[in-house]
């Protein structure tokens, strides 16, 4: 997506109140109550590890010292740098680091390096006893969608969706104003100041306004947890999807799923970010487009429907507040999602 298609703007919240900042709280819609971790200050400690794929510390140098940047203190986790074929280290280094971060309170927040493939591999071995008393943020996307996944149905505490440690600019001062712009959005929400996101109205949309909490992330990743312990419910949710690298007739297959398994039919709302699609082989040609698919699904429900959200395997690819209270409004000149 083109930024001349979206803006996006972040604002204060003017009644944040300061006590807010070091206590978690809850909130309760109609299914199910989700705690908010405690908000960041400056001088907290936001630990770096790598749960799923391979990264250096050359690579995540830039996320560091941007993050120290706002104050904030850096703990890295013994799985960067190392290497296992694709992953960030075998299944139990990986496994020891991430049970580390949880476990260590002097940690209040938890960004993963990168995405890739590999926490799927480690999500039912790790403790979450004293991540429950304590919750802290989790950050990441694309693979980290099981872990906000799991934490969604298990224990109903909050967890930030948007980019990691791979996706900070090498040079701050030469960063396109997107790409600062998203990278900021991760300071905000670990900061605990209100989300607003808008972006023009597309003519697929469906139009309404809803509020509900927030769930979501990779489609595929969505799909594949289907009957598993981290299960995504999305009852009286809104529900947000991306996905990248996936042909037409695999992401009509997904979506065929997420209705047939129930995940479509008791929405607040749909949100549908960016999707990166192979093009179809020649002969071939599956005959629908992305929004064809997805409306197709959703054609029997009366909940809103926006496209080309700013989240995905893209550059406008904002922090989103998972079980964070939202409220969605898709008009007719435009598309905005804020936090409540």
């Amino acid at each position: 997506m083109n930024r001349k298609y979206f803006l996006s703007s972040f604002i204060a919240a003017a009644t944040l109140l300061p006590a807010f900042k070091s206590l978690a709280y809850s909130f309760e819609d109609e299914q199910s109550s989700f705690k908010i971790p405690p908000y960041l200050k400056p001088g907290d400690t936001i630990g770096i590890t790598s749960p799923a794929g391979y990264i250096t510390l050359e690579q995540v140098q830039p996320s560091i010292l941007q993050m120290q940047n706002w104050e904030f203190s850096i703990k890295i986790g013994s799985t960067i740098g190392k290497r296992d074929f694709t992953y960030g280290g075998t299944d139990d280094e990986r496994l020891v680091d991430f049970q580390q971060m949880l476990d260590d309170p002097n940690i209040k927040a938890i960004m993963c390096a990168r995405g890739g493939y590999g926490f799927v591999r480690i999500i039912d071995r790790l403790d979450f006893t004293a991540f429950k008393r304590n919750p802290k943020w989790i950050i990441g996307f694309s693979d980290i969608t099981v872990l906000h996944c799991h934490l969604a149905k298990n224990f109903g505490i909050a967890s930030i969706h948007s980019k990691m440690c791979n996706s900070f600019p090498d040079d701050w001062s030469k960063a396109e104003p997107i790409q600062i712009e998203t990278i900021l959005s991760i300071k905000k929400a670990l900061m605990g100041e209100q989300m607003v996101y808008s972006t023009p109205i597309n003519s697929n949309n469906r139009i309404g306004n809803t509020a509900g909490i927030l769930v979501g992330g990779n489609l595929s990743i969505i799909e594949t947890l289907a009957g598993s312990e981290s299960n995504l419910d999305t009852r009286n949710k809104i529900l947000f999807i991306e996905d990248t690298g996936e042909y037409l007739y695999s992401i009509d297959r997904m979506m065929w799923n997420l209705k047939r398994t129930g995940k479509l039919k008791n929405l607040k709302g749909l949100i549908v970010g960016g999707f990166k699609v192979k093009p179809d082989d020649a002969g071939e040609e599956f005959g629908k487009n992305i929004y064809e698919i997805i409306l197709e699904k959703v054609s029997a429900y009366n909940y809103p429907v926006a496209f080309d959200f700013p989240v995905g395997h893209q550059r406008n690819n904002f922090a989103l507040k998972c079980g964070a209270k939202h409220n969605f409004d898709v008009g007719l000149n435009g598309v905005t999602l804020r936090t409540i």
